[in-house]
């Protein structure tokens, strides 16, 4: 893919839910520079969580800033060779902001959030097809997962999205939206064309407002809910080039042409075609299964979403997708508020002191469970415990409560998908493909192979998220074709396989226990303390 020394590069914005990267690739995708920061989280009330979109932006601007420096210093000429801009992000975390100001009218609700569950109850309750009433259109239950609801609360409870949506002032996204109207100009200032306010088809589709098969939003969703569409962003591809980034940044005049959702994003760097699937272990975990042009309806607690469309004028992808809201997060659990570790690298070593977890079971439902189960009742559990039990199983426990996790959303996905559940490798055999800043823990990866009872492959460059965003942003400005993406000529360093090898009848019982476990979850959330 790369010509021996010609100065093309592609830089991508990774806005997660814990931390912000930008990674600069060359034209044989390969990282030449990047830098990471974390910002803060803040839990006003339990079940609560929100992000300073301000402090986001500012994130952003370090991370672009620090690694520009690293590949000027390396020698890399990325002033004159940076050829575009990807972008992905944590997805359904939701966003209002005054149109005249800049300014959010309130912090960031975060897509892990379970403040909407009277609005959902409520809604489940005025409408004719309860819960599943927009899945039709949108492929989505009603959820707090989801970011009209989260936009509906702001809009019943903050006074200033109230009088700035009455007064036009008002402009709704999520943090894609955020970031590309900030980038593009904002609310003019030094600029001379205001932001762009646009969203990308992967992002719209988990708002629960757009209709997956007209790509547009829906309007009769819209007067059920009450949102006025003024606000609502224009919708747009994964793959075109959509605005330059303006003065006041440390790059300017640099073509956004890529925008994606994180779990997207990653199936764009995974290259996965219909039929393939992968799961992303980050701060929650993400599996998805690529249907090709059909979208399929889960009867099994999955999602119906968009994989991708690279380009205006691309087909459509579809993905059925289970989505764990508590994966990485729960290692933070154990560094932050409980103290076991000190960092989260400490959790391989310390879950690798014992062979098992001694009969304990974590379940991390700290905001609710999402795919399959749904149960925003759901608390977190950790049961077993013995006068036995020491950190080490403990930390092991939240481990395996990870893979099964996973486990459960991949029987589902074979249930509703049936042999297009199926990812094959070479050899004819089940595997599934990992990635996320969590694979780089051999043992989790393990763990994930024992209990799937199949290969679990992990990539050489675990951050596919960031690599489909610069993929995308690459594609529309001729930096590479879908045949660099998608061929497999195109993947660079061979993966590693991690095999199975707990006993079939020891795996059963595990998720005999696991399952009851699950159970004693639910329902805990009205509970008195």
């Amino acid at each position: 893919m790369d010509q021996k020394g010609e100065q093309v590069y592609v830089g991508s914005i990774d806005q997660g839910t814990t931390s912000t990267r930008f990674i600069i690739y060359d034209k044989s995708a390969k990282t030449i520079a990047s830098h990471q920061t974390e910002f803060t989280q803040f839990y006003p009330e339990s079940g609560w969580v929100e992000h300073n979109p301000i402090e986001i932006l500012e994130s952003v601007r370090l991370c672009m800033a620090k690694a520009l420096d690293k590949a000027t210093a390396d020698g890399y000429n990325v002033d004159e060779g940076l050829k575009a801009i990807g972008i992905t992000n944590q997805r359904e975390t939701t966003l209002v902001w005054s149109k005249s100001s800049g300014l959010p009218l309130h912090n960031a609700i975060v897509w892990m959030d379970a403040r909407t569950t009277s609005i959902c109850r409520r809604l489940e309750k005025e409408l004719s097809g309860g819960r599943t009433h927009f899945v039709e259109t949108c492929g989505l239950p009603i959820s707090t997962y989801f970011s009209a609801l989260k936009l509906l609360w702001l809009m019943e409870n903050v006074e200033a999205v109230k009088t700035a949506i009455k007064n036009g002032d008002a402009l709704f996204g999520t943090i894609d939206t955020w970031l590309i109207w900030n980038l593009t100009g904002g609310c003019g200032g030094e600029q001379t064309e205001p932001g762009l306010h646009v969203t990308d088809v992967s992002n719209a589709s988990r708002t629960m407002l757009m209709n997956i098969k007209s790509l547009s939003w829906d309007e009769p969703t819209l007067e059920t809910l009450g949102i006025p569409i003024e606000i609502l962003p224009k919708i747009i591809s994964n793959s075109e080039v959509i605005g330059k980034i303006g003065i006041g940044w440390p790059i300017t005049g640099i073509p956004i042409s890529g925008c994606l959702g994180d779990q997207h994003a990653a199936m764009v760097g995974q290259a996965c075609k219909k039929g393939e699937a992968k799961s992303t272990y980050g701060t929650g975990a993400f599996i998805l299964l690529n249907t090709g042009e059909e979208a399929v309806t889960s009867t099994h607690g999955l999602l119906t979403t968009l994989a991708y469309k690279l380009g205006p004028n691309a087909p459509t992808n579809y993905a059925l997708e289970g989505s764990i809201a508590i994966a990485g997060a729960a290692v933070q659990w154990l560094r932050d508020s409980l103290g076991i570790i000190q960092s989260a690298s400490e959790i391989e070593e310390l879950a690798g002191k014992v062979e098992n977890t001694g009969g304990v079971y974590f379940v991390p439902a700290f905001n609710g469970l999402f795919a399959p189960w749904w149960r925003d009742d759901a608390r977190g559990i950790c049961i077993g415990i013995t006068r036995f039990t020491n950190k080490s199983h403990i930390a092991r426990s939240v481990l395996e409560s990870m893979c099964f996790q996973v486990k459960d959303v991949l029987d589902s996905m074979h249930k509703d998908a049936g042999e297009k559940g199926e990812v094959k490798n070479e050899n004819g055999d089940f595997v599934l493909r990992v990635d996320g800043g969590a694979t780089i823990n051999n043992l989790l990866m393990q763990i994930q192979a024992d209990l799937l009872g199949c290969p679990v492959v992990r990539p050489a460059n675990i951050e596919t998220t960031a690599l489909g965003a610069a993929y995308a942003a690459g594609l529309a400005v001729g930096v590479w074709t879908e045949e660099d993406v998608f061929s497999d000529e195109a993947k660079q360093e061979k993966p590693a396989t991690f095999q199975p090898n707990l006993d079939e009848e020891l795996r059963k019982k595990k998720v005999e226990s696991w399952c009851k476990a699950v159970s004693r979850t639910f329902n805990l959330a009205d509970l008195s303390l």
